[in-house]
């Protein structure tokens, strides 16, 4: 399916229309300010200050967070920038061609949120960020930028968020909360990396998943709402930034969350219990497990599954 595209639309419009729906749109013709014609390789490297940033780097564009298939390792900004924009590079970590990928992090990462505001105040005078969310319920804004070819792997994020998308083109694709059941999840992030050619003898539900396709270009805003898996492809070297926030009760978050991507509260006690209750099944003989885990996985089915979500 192809993502829906909406021209020029107005915060009312959107809360009225659109958010109450919980489907990903592109929205196109949104004032985000003075970035889209700034933000060029110098303005970026000169403005963005030498402050160090701790990036990912690969040799494989599809960056796997499952496996690890990247290092770490931190560049001052105007540097890391400059190599995010080559294809051939005369210093490298890995190899000429090595991929990077940055995704800013809080003063304290440990106990901060991503705030572009906070982390590079000069660049973000630039951005116009589209409050189409409540006063107060701002999470974070996260810097990020990635060499042409980088594809990043499928997960979900628990709040929901505008991606907007200020240098370069790029490729997204999205899948229903309700295809869960045919990702394969690791965490929360699936173990499918090529959502395109995806091996269906090792993943054979995937097929069953429907895919929601569109392009990003620079100036474009897509809104993802929370629990939607999303798989993101640089087709050129690019700059976005995503604005997060908290749009269940504040008591559903965890506070010592600096990321954001916590699962709810009430969701990971529930995982708890479920831990319990594998480690009790072991105690049985197999046949008797099997019927019990049947048995318990009926009740959740019948008790707490949504047909709607």
């Amino acid at each position: 399916m192809e993502l829906s595209i909406f021209e020029n639309i107005t915060k009312e419009k959107f809360l009225s229309e659109i958010y109450p729906k919980r489907e990903p749109v592109i929205l196109r013709g949104i004032n985000i300010g003075e970035c889209i014609h700034k933000w060029t390789l110098e303005y970026l490297a000169s403005h963005g200050g030498h402050q160090e940033v701790k990036v990912h780097v690969s040799s494989s564009c599809q960056m796997d967070f499952i496996r690890k298939n990247f290092l770490y390792r931190t560049l001052p900004f105007n540097d890391f920038v400059h190599r995010t924009f080559e294809e051939h590079h005369k210093h490298f970590f890995i190899d000429p061609t090595e991929k990077y990928y940055l995704r800013a992090l809080g003063e304290d990462p440990r106990k901060d949120a991503a705030d572009i505001s906070v982390q590079f105040p000069q660049l973000a005078a630039d951005l116009i960020v589209p409050k189409f969310y409540e006063d107060g319920k701002f999470f974070s804004s996260v810097f990020r930028i990635a060499s042409k070819g980088v594809q990043l792997w499928t997960h979900y994020d628990v709040m929901d968020n505008l991606l907007i998308q200020i240098v370069g083109r790029k490729k997204v694709v999205l899948f229903h909360p309700r295809d869960v059941e045919y990702l394969y999840l690791n965490g929360d992030k699936s173990e499918i990396l090529d959502v395109e050619c995806p091996d269906l003898q090792r993943f054979p539900n995937f097929a069953l998943a429907t895919p929601y396709h569109g392009y990003l270009e620079p100036g474009d805003v897509l809104f993802i709402p929370a629990l939607w898996f999303h798989n993101m492809t640089y087709t050129e070297a690019g700059v976005a930034v995503n604005v997060f926030w908290r749009h269940l009760e504040d008591k559903m978050y965890d506070n010592k969350d600096p990321y954001g991507n916590h699962d709810p509260l009430p969701a990971q006690r529930a995982n708890q219990i479920v831990d319990r209750a594998l480690k009790a099944l072991e105690e049985l003989p197999d046949q008797y497990r099997d019927f019990y885990a049947k048995r318990l996985c009926e009740r959740i089915k019948s008790k707490a599954c949504v047909q709607t979500l």
